[in-house]
C-alpha cells in the first residue's frame, strides 16, 4: 500500500486482512517439534488431520479455519474505539495483527507511530526478572529510551500500586499484580497507539474504576486506542466508536451505543454488564 493510501489524520488503517490457520498443525522447525510431531504420529494421531469445523463455523478448507475474513476500517488519529463481539469472533487476532505479535495471512494492516499493547497478563514480562526491570524491558520492547523511562518510572510504580513488591520476580506476582503493573507501564509510557485486550478482566474494582479514568485521559489527550471487552458498561463508558466482530467478519460500526445495542439484541448469550 502506497503512502498516499494512509491519509495523516489516520492512525490506523486495515484493508482486506485475513488470517488462516491450520487447525492441529504442529510446527516442525525444530528438533523437539519434529521429535513430538513424530511421537504422535506413532501414537496414532495426526496433528495434520482435519478438522473442518468449529461450533457453528465452518472451516476455510479441510483443516483450515479463518480467524479473519477480509476485514476493512480506519482509525482517525485521537479515536478510542471499542472492539466486541462473542469469544472467537476474531477481537483479539485483530488486535495481535496491529501489534505485530502475528501476520496477517492476506491483506494490509497499518499503523503510525509508536505502539503499546496489553493482550494477555503478563505478555512481554520475563518472569524471572524483577518487577522494575520489567518495567525498563516492557519501555525497550516500545522503543523508549532508559532516560524517556526514568522520567515515567515514579510514575509507574505509584499507578501500579506494586511498591513493596518492586523488586520481587514478577513469577511471584499474582494475575491481579500482573495486571496492575502491565497497564501501568502500557499506559504510561509515551506511544501514539494503545491496543487493549481485556485489560479489567482481573484485578479488584477500585484500580478498574482508575484504569478506566486512566484510559478517558489518555483519549482526552489524543492518542488513540483500541480496546477489547466483554464488558458494555465499559465500553460505553470510553468508546465514541464500535467495531462489531462476527465470525471473522465485521459485522457493525458506528457509535458505541448503536452498536452495543445491535450485539445485545443479537440472537445468543448476553454478555456481562457490570465488572467494574
Amino acid at each position: 500500500m502506497a503512502n498516499d493510501d494512509f491519509p495523516e489524520d489516520l492512525a490506523i488503517r486495515v484493508r482486506g486482512v485475513g488470517k488462516t490457520y491450520r487447525l492441529g498443525v504442529i510446527d516442525r522447525g525444530t528438533f523437539r517439534d519434529e521429535l513430538l510431531y513424530r511421537i504422535l504420529r506413532l501414537r496414532g494421531r495426526d496433528p495434520r488431520a482435519s478438522m473442518g469445523r468449529i461450533g457453528d463455523r465452518e472451516t476455510a478448507a479441510p483443516g483450515l479455519f479463518d480467524a479473519l475474513d477480509g476485514i476493512s476500517f480506519d482509525v482517525r488519529r485521537g479515536e478510542t474505539v471499542g472492539l466486541v463481539g462473542r469469544n472467537g469472533a476474531g477481537k483479539s487476532t485483530m488486535l495481535k495483527i496491529l501489534a505485530r505479535i502475528t501476520t496477517p495471512t492476506r491483506g494490509v494492516a497499518l499503523i503510525r507511530g509508536r505502539v503499546g499493547s496489553m493482550l494477555e497478563v503478563g505478555t512481554g514480562f520475563h518472569p524471572e526478572l524483577t518487577g522494575r526491570e520489567n518495567v525498563y524491558l516492557n519501555g525497550s520492547i516500545l522503543g523508549m529510551s532508559k532516560k524517556e523511562i526514568d522520567a515515567k518510572f515514579d510514575e509507574i510504580v505509584e499507578f501500579s500500586e506494586i511498591g513493596g513488591f518492586l523488586d520481587t520476580p514478577v513469577k511471584r506476582y499474582s494475575s491481579g499484580m500482573y495486571v496492575k503493573l502491565a497497564f501501568s507501564i502500557a499506559a504510561s509510557l509515551d506511544t501514539d497507539v494503545l491496543l487493549l485486550d481485556e485489560v479489567l478482566a482481573v484485578g479488584d474494582a477500585p484500580f478498574q474504576t482508575k484504569c478506566l479514568d486512566r484510559m478517558k485521559e489518555i483519549a482526552a489527550s489524543g492518542r488513540t486506542i483500541l480496546f477489547v471487552s466483554h464488558s458494555m458498561d465499559n465500553v460505553r463508558r470510553i468508546c465514541s466508536r464500535c467495531l462489531l466482530f462476527d465470525r471473522g467478519r465485521i459485522a457493525a460500526d458506528g457509535p458505541a451505543d448503536d452498536v452495543v445495542r445491535v450485539y445485545l439484541d443479537s440472537p445468543g448469550e448476553r454478555p456481562p454488564q457490570n465488572t467494574a
